[in-house]
C-alpha cells in the first residue's frame, strides 16, 4: 500500500512539471544567456567574421501624405495666446444655440 501512495504522488508531481513547463519563457525561466529580445524584425545578417550587413529591403519604410495646405499643426504652441472677449462670448452664444 505505502508504494501505491508514492507512486501516486511521484504522477502528481511529474504532471505538475510538464503543465509549469507550458508557461511563457522569459528571461527569469530560461537559462543565463537566453534573449528573448522585442519582437522587432532584423534589418540585415550577422558576417562570419561577426559584422553585421544591413539590407536596404528590410529596413522599414514610412508612408508619409503631404500636409501642405493641411489647417491643424502637429504640436500645441508651449506659450498659448489667451482668448479674446470676443472669441470668448461667440464661442458661449454658439454653445447654448447647440442646448436648445
Amino acid at each position: 500500500m505505502p508504494l501505491g501512495l508514492i507512486a501516486s504522488s511521484l504522477g502528481r508531481a511529474m504532471r505538475r512539471k510538464r503543465a509549469s513547463s507550458l508557461d511563457i519563457l522569459s528571461s527569469k525561466r530560461a537559462p543565463r544567456d537566453y534573449y528573448k529580445g522585442k519582437n522587432c524584425k532584423p534589418t540585415g545578417f550577422h558576417t562570419r567574421k561577426g559584422g553585421y550587413v544591413i539590407v536596404d529591403e528590410k529596413l522599414p519604410r514610412f508612408v508619409v501624405p503631404d500636409l501642405t495646405d493641411f489647417k491643424l499643426k502637429p504640436y500645441v504652441s508651449q506659450c498659448a495666446r489667451d482668448l479674446t472677449a470676443s472669441t470668448t462670448s461667440s464661442t458661449t452664444a454658439e454653445s447654448t444655440e447647440n442646448k436648445s
